[in-house]
């Protein structure tokens, strides 16, 4: 199978002294604990961006033009805490780079490293996460590291906001901050929340993507599809208002567990990374 680097860019626009963004595979899938296959995530986005048009209708720009570097993906398959580790060490020299960062999983796990990297290159850094799960565990299956962990970990170290969760265990439901939980019963067919989200983050803000908070009617290729969720115009209207109104300082996708009988889900992926660059450099 050819290795693609994202959008399948010529070396002008994808070495890495020049380039602006990076994006950071992160094949991590130890953890998850029912449909396997996330390890196969980055490979496949990053084949799906190789058939996707360049240009961006929307924002009228081709946002490849700041450079692409697609770095090699991490080694670490077996521990969630070596992973981490050796994720955030990676992460921290793009960023003393002057590189933006963007991680694509793999499970969730690999969301730890980012949120604790930027936070600590950062200042005044809040995350929104976008998710079906809570994902606010403090350990799960002997684990703090676990995929269900990673808000728990990232709450540690800055504040959190909550967006389309339909799905959690009780023990989290009576550790959320309510005011910063925006439910998926509540949002999925009004943007009247749109304003009152944003202004719960901080200037700088860290954005997760977990891609089951999506609709498993347009996103059936996850590890733990829940039914209901956000639709594909909704997320990007917010996004695309997140963009203009903070710093969003980098991000990651994470959580796609493709099927090779239907790549419409990997191909969502990367339209969805390439808007995001899109309205961060160029809207």
């Amino acid at each position: 199978m050819k290795k693609y680097n994202f959008c399948d860019l010529p070396e002008e626009y994808s070495n890495y002294p020049t380039a602006k963004i990076v994006i950071l595979p992160a094949p991590f899938d130890a953890t998850s604990t029912w449909i396997k296959g996330a390890d196969k995530g980055p490979a496949a986005i990053l084949e799906a961006s190789a058939n996707m048009e360049s240009y961006d209708i929307e924002t009228d720009s081709e946002v490849y033009k700041q450079g692409i570097f697609t770095d090699k993906p991490i080694k670490e398959k077996k521990s969630a805490e070596k992973m981490v580790a050796e994720l955030k060490a990676r992460t921290l020299k793009h960023i003393q780079n002057k590189k933006y960062v963007v991680t694509l999983g793999g499970e969730h796990s690999v969301s730890i490293a980012p949120i604790q990297a930027h936070v600590e290159s950062f200042k005044d850094v809040s995350v929104i996460q976008f998710d079906a799960h809570a994902d606010l565990r403090e350990e799960f299956h002997g684990s703090k590291n676990n995929h269900a962990c990673v808000m728990a970990r990232a709450r540690e170290i800055a504040p959190i906001v909550q967006v389309g969760i339909r799905s959690g265990a009780i023990e989290e439901a009576e550790s959320m901050k309510q005011n910063n939980v925006f439910l998926a019963q509540d949002i999925y067919n009004n943007n009247k929340w749109f304003d009152k989200c944003l202004k719960k983050l901080t200037k700088n803000v860290y954005l997760t993507i977990d891609l089951d908070v999506f609709d498993p009617a347009i996103m059936p290729s996850t590890g733990t599809p829940e039914p209901g969720g956000l639709g594909w115009y909704q997320v990007l209207d917010f996004l695309k208002l997140l963009m203009k109104k903070r710093n969003v300082v980098g991000f990651d996708i994470v959580e796609l567990c493709p099927n090779p009988k239907n790549k419409a889900s990997d191909f969502l992926t990367a339209k969805l990374i390439y808007k995001l660059l899109s309205y961060r450099f160029c809207g």
